[in-house]
């Protein structure tokens, strides 16, 4: 199997488990959709390369809520971290 597959296998387990622990839908406070789904990295992919496929550093945002935070991700860090860590 070639690195490729297997981060592309590993990239959506980490997809799938945050899913399931956010039951499928928005974590937004006040949004709770359950479409157009997207999994969000708390700490981004460029600068936390050790946490890209831990679940505690992913939450699922539709994409109208993903799209709002874009470009203020680090605001948003503190909320993101405070809504995972009351489901932990």
């Amino acid at each position: 199997m070639n690195n490729r597959k297997i981060s592309e296998d590993v990239y959506e387990r980490f997809r799938k488990d945050v899913l399931k622990r956010d039951k499928k839908q928005c974590q937004m406070p006040g949004c709770k959709s359950k479409s157009r789904l997207q999994v969000h990295h708390i700490r981004t992919w460029a600068s936390a390369a050790s946490l890209r496929y831990e679940t505690c550093n992913g939450i699922t945002l539709c994409r109208s809520c993903h799209d709002s935070i874009k470009n203020k991700e680090k605001q948003y860090e503190k909320l993101f971290r405070e809504i995972i860590d009351g489901k932990l």
